[in-house]
């Protein structure tokens, strides 16, 4: 059977090792049959160069032949809309990288949840129908059919508003005594283009809501969490580094406010400051969307420390006392605690009874919140050269060390 078929059974190690937000559903089922993507969710070059001349190349070649491309009269030539470049030829391709890269990074993250033994065996039947309702979601004919529905009964209306609202000609209306009328341009950008994008956008969106509900329905099993785990995480460390897999879709929508943004600065006279809501907005409601999910953890891993400290801290002071008695009072114990009473032992304690205490609530670390923001800050950075030359900020960053 094709990785990419559904199956009704989570019970089986299969539905373990095939573990996909991103793979399934009509659309990926479509793209399978064109030779567009595989069952390793490869072919990415393939996806990127159909769907751009899908959805970016018409809008070239009728605005070229409208007379819309450099201008001619026209205040918004199709060359000089930013906004509409960074949408399908930065964040669209963007959007399918990040589905390779969240199909590699999160594949086995059922199975490693098993590795690790945090699953008790009472609880693998739960955790295993966890596993199968994320795939029946990821691979659901309704949800696509549902956004499908959403983007042509509301979501271009809603988009178009902001289009149609000026007044002017630019390259995908023109004003008439009757209102803003579609060049050819504009009806395909209209019914095809800005649709694809939108279908694609939310698609993610939808993949996401699979995410966090997965994430909370494996928090809800009483998890066999160690309070003296190095990670000082009882063992869900593991989680954190999870976080990679989003790092192109949050790019995405990086760039895609940038090409917003960078419109407004170089056809309006605005300033990247300008825009410090909206851009601290975006990280905000990415950070949120993506780490949330993991607070549900919170609950098992505060109590996790509450009783690590009290039993660790219990056996820290009988520990102690051996120690205390061997080696200051002369009073040797009968039985050693651990091995023999010495300083290293006592050291040893130390460490575990220390990791204990350093139990952190949420298994996400700072360096993993700080790579999200970097990684949707990112296409943003270019737009700091439109407040100074290059060389200046160079000269002011040089400052810096020397």
């Amino acid at each position: 059977m094709a990785m990419h078929e559904s199956s009704d059974s989570g019970h089986s190690p299969d539905a373990h090792r095939d573990f996909s937000l991103v793979r399934g559903g009509p659309f990926f089922d479509l793209l399978h049959r064109l030779r567009l993507v595989d069952d390793a969710m490869e072919w990415v070059p393939r996806r990127v160069v159909v769907l751009v001349l899908l959805t970016w190349l018409p809008l070239l070649l009728l605005s070229t032949f409208e007379g819309h491309l450099f201008g001619s009269g026209t205040s918004a030539a199709f060359l000089n809309d930013i906004d509409v470049h960074a949408r399908y030829l930065v964040a669209l391709p963007l959007f399918l990288v990040a589905e390779v890269m969240a199909h590699r990074r999160l594949r086995f993250l059922p199975q490693e949840f098993l590795e690790r033994d945090l699953i008790p065996g009472k609880a693998k039947i739960q955790f295993d129908a966890a596993v199968a309702s994320a795939r029946r979601l990821s691979e659901s004919k309704l949800a696509e059919a549902l956004l499908i529905g959403l983007i042509y009964g509301a979501g271009i209306m809603m988009a178009w508003h902001q289009y149609i609202s000026l007044d002017k000609l630019t390259w995908y209306a023109t004003p008439t005594a009757d209102g803003p009328r579609l060049t050819l341009a504009g009806m395909w950008f209209s019914f095809v283009s800005l649709p694809m994008f939108q279908f694609l956008m939310l698609r993610w969106q939808y993949r996401v809501l699979i995410w966090g509900r997965f994430i909370w329905q494996v928090s809800r099993i009483k998890l066999s969490l160690i309070p003296t785990h190095p990670d000082c995480l009882g063992g869900l460390g593991f989680l954190s580094s999870k976080m990679r897999a989003f790092v192109p879709l949050v790019a995405a929508y990086g760039a895609l406010l940038a090409g917003q943004i960078a419109l407004r600065i170089f056809h309006a006279g605005a300033q990247l400051t300008d825009y410090k809501v909206e851009i601290a907005l975006l990280v905000g409601f990415l950070l949120l969307e993506l780490i949330v999910p993991m607070l549900f953890f919170t609950r098992q891993l505060e109590a996790l420390q509450r009783y690590g400290g009290r039993k660790y801290g219990t056996l820290a002071q009988r520990c102690a006392r051996e120690f205390d008695a061997k080696w200051l009072r002369g009073t040797p114990p009968d039985e050693p605690l651990l091995g023999s009473a010495d300083i290293q032992s006592l050291a040893d304690m130390g460490n575990s009874f220390g990791v204990v205490r350093g139990i952190g609530f949420i298994p996400v670390t700072k360096e993993a919140v700080l790579m999200i923001v970097v990684a949707t800050l990112l296409p943003i950075a270019p737009l700091v050269l439109t407040m100074m030359p290059l060389n200046e900020l160079l000269r002011k960053f040089a400052g810096i060390f020397f």
